[in-house]
């Protein structure tokens, strides 16, 4: 018995390691612009049917302000990320499993006609963050993987897609340092080219023997590199715990990011941020504090009692309600909804998932004062928690349509929502 036992795990053990090995040879075909697979077909997730119709049903519930409406725009598994394609009407959205959605609009109608699989002859490990490049790459980061993508919104239609491999498997950060806890990604292109990363750390408060390591290489925070080939990497912000949602300021191009708050010290504290970064090497204190909530030294981290206050740390712009899980974020950059939304903010909250009275999965609007900074928050969409406490959707993230309208992820759900707005 024990020896078919081993010869099990042998094969098994074979099988995973020819699987890794048709992976590596794919990506060296692409990278090469050569055939990879030899099926031309993709499976596209269907649009219509129970589930469609159970997903429009639950949008009933939604509240919005006066003249805005919202409409299940795709139904797309597990849905995270969005990065909306530069010319074609259609997006990419990652997930945190294996697969990348194309998702296209091709009738213009604002509902998504076709939703298949992004580059299928690759195998993604949790692609969550999807962005592009001012000249029209399609970036995917992994959880500890950089691939880049020329042209994406038009070779998206075959299996094979062309690529380059910024930063290769194992290289984004140590390998050691890899967990599946806050191990999904986000990325923006900034102004100055370059590629900004977060990296959420794998604790809920890393031990006193991380603090150093994690501030070096900017595990916990945000790194930028060159998006061609990896160079130039730097630590960009410091000081933050699981920094989620990023998006840059087209005004004034600071880069505004929120971050998820420390567990296990009550339902009310402490608060979730909306951060603003002016410029590279800021800290944010962490883990020292948390939404102005001092940490070091607590019970979530006893052993961080003698930790000194970070010098010249950056205060959060907006404190959300504790635990409510603030994730993907947008300026509103489209001219659709009235001059009051313009400029402004939206944040998704995908909500709690240890407060005793659960609360969150809403989506917040943030206005903006004339220098820059925020001039508090209000909640712009409600209702996928129900009065009985239960989620009927969680909303991920939040991105600009060409049109004006804002689309939202919904990862519980496994669908986007399309909202839109005509005066009433």
């Amino acid at each position: 018995m024990k020896a078919k036992l081993t010869a099990i795990a042998a094969l098994v053990g074979l099988l995973a390691a020819a699987g890794v090995s048709a992976q590596a040879q794919n990506l060296e075909k692409l990278k090469q612009f050569r055939v990879a697979t030899t099926d031309l077909n993709i499976p596209v997730v269907p649009q219509t049917g129970r589930n469609a119709d159970a997903i429009r049903a639950n949008l009933k519930n939604i509240k919005l302000p006066p003249g805005f409406k919202i409409d299940l725009f795709a139904v797309v598994p597990d849905a995270r990320h969005m990065a909306v394609a530069p010319s074609a009407n259609m997006l990419f959205v990652g997930t945190r499993k294996t697969s990348v959605w194309a998702v296209s609009d091709r009738n213009s109608d604002g509902v998504a006609d076709e939703v298949k699989s992004f580059a299928p002859s690759l195998k993604f490990t949790n692609p969550n963050a999807v962005c592009w490049t001012r000249d029209g790459f399609l970036i995917v980061v992994e959880h500890n993987r950089v691939l880049n993508f020329p042209a994406a919104e038009f070779f998206f239609e075959g299996p094979d897609v062309a690529v380059i491999e910024v930063v290769p498997q194992g290289g984004l950060i140590p390998v050691e340092e890899e967990s599946f806890n806050h191990g999904a990604r986000t990325c923006r292109v900034g102004p100055d080219g370059m590629l900004y990363i977060t990296l959420g750390q794998p604790f809920n408060v890393q031990p006193r023997n991380k603090v150093e390591l994690y501030e070096k290489i900017g595990i916990g925070g945000i790194i930028r590199i060159n998006p061609f080939d990896g160079s130039k990497r730097e630590v960009f912000a410091r000081g933050s715990r699981n920094s989620v949602g990023q998006d840059f300021n087209p005004k004034d191009g600071s880069l505004w990011w929120t971050d998820n708050q420390v567990d296990g010290m009550g339902d009310d504290i402490p608060p979730g941020e909306l951060n603003r970064s002016t410029r590279a090497g800021q800290h944010f204190g962490f883990p020292w504090t948390n939404g102005g909530v001092k940490i070091a030294g607590t019970a979530a981290a006893p052993d961080l009692k003698d930790l000194p206050a970070p010098a010249g740390m950056i205060e959060p712009q907006v404190n959300f309600p504790a635990h409510q899980a603030q994730l993907g974020m947008t300026f509103y950059t489209g001219k659709m909804f009235p001059a009051k939304y313009q400029g402004g903010i939206f944040v998704a909250s995908r909500g709690s998932w240890n407060r005793t009275k659960p609360s969150g999965a809403l989506i917040n609007f943030v206005p903006l004062k004339t220098d820059g900074t925020a001039a508090g928050s209000e909640v712009f969409a409600e209702g996928w928690l129900d009065a009985n406490g239960v989620y009927r959707g969680r909303p991920v993230d939040v991105a600009v349509m060409k049109d004006g309208s804002l689309l939202v992820s919904d990862d519980f759900a496994g669908a986007i929502y399309r909202i839109t707005y005509q005066q009433p």
